[in-house]
Order: C-alpha cells, then sequence, then structure tokens
C-alpha cells in the first residue's frame, strides 16, 4: 500500500540511527557533544537532528542560563507527547484509525478482553510499526507483533546492534507516551530471515522481564 506522507523518513539512513542511538544513550546534550561522537559535521548533525525532532523522535529543549549570547539547545527522546506536536499528532490519528478499523472488522476488536487504554496502546504501536516500514502483524490475543525487518537490510549486516536498539528504544517511547497497562516483555530479531516478533505484557508481568534479552544483535 502507498506510504503515508508522515512515515518515517529520517530512520532510513544510518547517519540519523547514529544520532538518535546517542540521544537514547545520554538525553540533554548538545548538538556539538552528540555530533562529535557519531561523527558528523556540526550542520550535517543539525540538518539530522531537525528531521528527527519534526518526525516526533527527538524534542529539543532551550536551557536558560541567565548570560549573554544565544541560549544552548539540548535534545531528549520524546517520553511525553505533549513535548513533541509531531508525536502527539500521531497518537491522535493512530487511535482514529484504529477505532474506523474495528468499527470496518469488528471480528478483530479485543478492546472487551484488553480494556481501552491497553487497545489504545497498540493502535499507537501498531502506527510506529506501520510508519517505519515493518509492516507488522498484530496478534491480540497473544499480544505479539510478528514484523518484517527488510527495510533495514542496508544496515543490519554491519550495524545490527544498533538497528536494534534504537527500535528496542522507541518501542518503550511508544508505549510510555500512552498511558496504559502495556509495557514491551521481549524482542526477538530474526527470528526467521526475514521477520522479527515483538511480545508485549501487562505491566505488572514485565517487572523482571528484560526487552533485550532476546535482542541479541549479533549475526
Amino acid at each position: 500500500m502507498p506510504r503515508r506522507v508522515e512515515d518515517y523518513r529520517g530512520l532510513t539512513r544510518v547517519s540519523r540511527l547514529r544520532l538518535l542511538h546517542a540521544v537514547h544513550q545520554q538525553p540533554g546534550r548538545r548538538l556539538a557533544e552528540l555530533a562529535d561522537e557519531v561523527g558528523l559535521h556540526l550542520n550535517t548533525a543539525r540538518e539530522h537532528l531537525w528531521v528527527l525532532e519534526d518526525e516526533g523522535l527527538v524534542t529539543s529543549l532551550t536551557l536558560v542560563t541567565g548570560v549573554r549570547g544565544r541560549p544552548p539547545v539540548v535534545f531528549h527522546p520524546v517520553e511525553d507527547a505533549e513535548t513533541n506536536p509531531a508525536a502527539e499528532r500521531r497518537i491522535v490519528e493512530a487511535t482514529e484509525r484504529g477505532e474506523i478499523h474495528r468499527r470496518l472488522s469488528p471480528e478483530l476488536d479485543y478492546t472487551a478482553e484488553l480494556g481501552e487504554a491497553a487497545t489504545r496502546q497498540i493502535d499507537v504501536l501498531y502506527e510506529h510499526l506501520d510508519d517505519i516500514g515493518l509492516e507488522p502483524k498484530v496478534d491480540d490475543a497473544r499480544l505479539t507483533i510478528d514484523l518484517a525487518p527488510c527495510r533495514y537490510g542496508f544496515a543490519i549486516e554491519t550495524e545490527r546492534a544498533l538497528v536494534c536498539s534504537v527500535h528496542i528504544r522507541l518501542l518503550q517511547q511508544q508505549l510510555q507516551q500512552v498511558p496504559g497497562p502495556l509495557a514491551l516483555r521481549r524482542v526477538q530479531p530474526f527470528v526467521t530471515p526475514t521477520r522479527c516478533t515483538v511480545t508485549l505484557a501487562m505491566a505488572e508481568a514485565t517487572d523482571e522481564a528484560d526487552p533485550q534479552s532476546g535482542a541479541d544483535p549479533r549475526p
């Protein structure tokens, strides 16, 4: 099907994945620090961060220092959708599309079993995964999502650890942005050469779970 205009095109370049990973690893750093860590020219890093912010993946904060001159800007992951208009818009649109889908296919509606909050979380997670081209297939009863990771074939051979780490953090953040009981339990990359599996669980069942325990980045 044709991609929507708001798809995450910013994640289709390894340099942006590296930059996003750097923001995840140590939030609150300035542009120069991030550019230096990932080995990018300052202007290139700035442009990449603009793209990531426009797509709702990072948010920038201007620090008040009390000194003259341009105030410094630092970058954080988007954990609260209200801090980024693009992230907030995606949640609203994902919920609306999920409701339409359930009206058209009531046999696929698990709201009675999962509750409205968990259903909304799945709507948002599905939209996120669909937007980044991973062709999600949701099993609401088992709380699993099968993915086709082929879109990231350009980076898998040399950057598998990076790709897995970034996407696990994004999955966690999508769930955190929407109040509800679901949390990420496990990610199993490449259970077949063309498929990854995401497992969710109600929050109390994830207390001792490590979502990266199944995410072995090695070939």
